[in-house]
């Protein structure tokens, strides 16, 4: 997915959830809108370089809006991640169209937003629909990853999240229905390199994932690759599959596996 000309700032502050004080470079300090409803727990951090999309709307009332951040690593080095989680689906919906995402390639069909049946709960959607004539039908949900702890790992989701708790029983429910069913995380964050449930943000959440997984709902995770033109930021893609824990617990003294 290319971005257009993206202009670089520094973030001041965010607030009222969508929107963002961001610093340019000749001093002007401009409102961006802030495309996260989120927490942004661990990508909200002022005084760091952010990156900014115009907008072509003469009509929109704010002229910005906040697409990235560089975020500081261990050893001097710098992560960029993407605040955006309106992008996250077109980023997956490039890669599964280009078959680049291995275990869900060979599908004859790609459906967004997709309704499905689910018992408890009524009409449902979920982010993807796969159909082939060989190879059956599956629904992907897609959750987008930039939570980075002090140990260094990523974790989902940044608070707690009754709805993606309720996106875990529909995976289910479409597996009991003789499907197969994937919860794909999209780690828009190219400091982390692995995943696992925030079990000390969202306990519900990490227990209804082992138990989901235990009843046949599939766990992928994949890094995004940040593609430059000119020292610019120009696009983001989808890049290598990373590892999924189930079990990992982040604690005060350390990580448990």
């Amino acid at each position: 997915m290319d971005y257009p000309e993206l202009v670089p700032g520094v973030l001041r502050r965010r607030y009222k959830r969508f929107l963002a004080d961001v610093e340019l470079a000749d001093g002007s300090v401009v409102v961006a809108h802030c495309p996260n409803t989120g927490s942004m727990r661990a990508v909200n951090v002022p005084d760091c370089r952010v990156w900014l999309s115009p907008s072509t709307n003469p009509a929109r009332k704010l002229a910005w809006t906040w697409e990235l951040i560089e975020l500081p690593q261990a050893e001097g080095r710098v992560a960029m991640a993407s605040v955006h989680t309106g992008r996250t689906n077109a980023i997956v919906e490039e890669a599964l169209r280009a078959g680049r995402v291995a275990p869900l390639a060979g599908y004859a069909t790609l459906r967004r937003e997709a309704k499905v049946e689910d018992a408890r709960r009524g009409d449902a959607r979920l982010d993807f629909r796969l159909d082939d004539s060989r190879k059956g039908t599956a629904f992907v949900e897609v959750k987008q990853v930039t939570l980075q702890e002090a140990d260094g790992h990523g974790y989902f989701p940044d608070t707690v999240s009754e709805r993606a708790t309720r996106h875990l029983e529909t995976l289910a429910a479409q597996v009991a229905a003789g499907h197969r069913a994937v919860l794909l995380f999209c780690v828009a964050h190219t400091g982390i390199h692995d995943v696992a449930p925030a079990a000390h943000l969202d306990p519900r959440y990490a227990e209804t994932l082992r138990r989901v997984v235990d009843a046949g709902v599939e766990v992928l995770a994949y890094g995004c690759r940040m593609n430059r033109r000119d020292g610019r930021p120009a696009g983001i893609s989808l890049d290598d599959r990373l590892p999924v824990s189930l079990h990992r617990q982040l604690h005060d003294a350390g990580v448990v596996d």
